[in-house]
């Protein structure tokens, strides 16, 4: 579904990544492991349009989408949860929902107020709050729901808990293990590696600018060698 090859990127002179190379298939959950500045938010920021590569590809379902617009890119299929969330601060809970509302790929049992309600409970109880009033958990459930809308064939999300109490991280990865049973595409960005290897196929860990390391839940769960090397504190 996604394909990345040699991808190299920077910020004026300072290169950030060097020939990144990862992959997602159809109804896969992936992560990109690090620690913080290995370039994990760049690489997102590169395919999702963010920041043109100096170098390599970018291909979604077979089609190249490096250099193209943010928002067309949005329009093929890929949704982006932010760091940051970034919801609309004077708009309420229904209208952030409803600003991206699509099904361009014309979904037969697409995502409506009404599912997203369903999956966030307490995004249903502040439906007329304003996006600025809403706590930190809300507001990352919002900006969950509202990629939700756009229908995304790929859900991508830059540090989905990162910042949130236990209890409300542990209602995002329900939400995440949800979206898995239903067979969306995702790619995760965090480094809960206990939550992630519950949920996720593969992994990728990035270490300056590269791919160190890739191979599965449980490859990941039985090296405590690369744990240590590439995640540990």
């Amino acid at each position: 579904m996604l394909k990345v090859e040699a991808l190299d990127a920077a910020y004026g002179t300072s290169q950030v990544l060097f020939g990144m190379n990862f992959e997602v298939a159809a109804g896969e959950v992936v992560t990109l492991l690090g620690r913080n500045g290995m370039g994990k938010t760049t690489t997102v920021r590169a395919v999702m349009g963010l920041l043109a590569p100096r170098a390599g590809r970018i291909a979604f379902e077979g089609r190249p989408i490096a250099n193209q617009p943010s928002f067309r890119i949005a329009q093929a299929g890929l949704g982006l949860v932010p760091e940051g969330r970034q919801v609309f601060p004077n708009l309420t809970a229904i209208e952030n929902l409803m600003a991206t509302a699509s099904n361009r790929s014309g979904h037969p049992d697409p995502w409506t107020l009404e599912k997203v309600f369903e999956l966030f409970p307490a995004i249903a109880e502040r439906r007329a709050s304003m996006g600025e009033t809403l706590s930190g958990g809300e507001q990352q459930m919002l900006a969950i729901g509202r990629a939700l809308m756009t229908n995304p064939r790929l859900l991508i999300l830059d540090e989905a808990a990162e910042g949130l109490a236990p209890l409300v991280r542990a209602e995002i990865w329900r939400c995440l293990e949800s979206l898995k049973r239903a067979g969306q595409s995702i790619l995760l960005i965090d480094k809960n590696v206990h939550a992630l290897t519950r949920i996720a196929d593969r992994h990728y860990i990035v270490e300056k600018g590269s791919v160190v390391w890739t191979g599965t839940s449980a490859e990941l769960k039985a090296d405590a060698e690369v744990q240590h090397r590439y995640l540990g504190v």
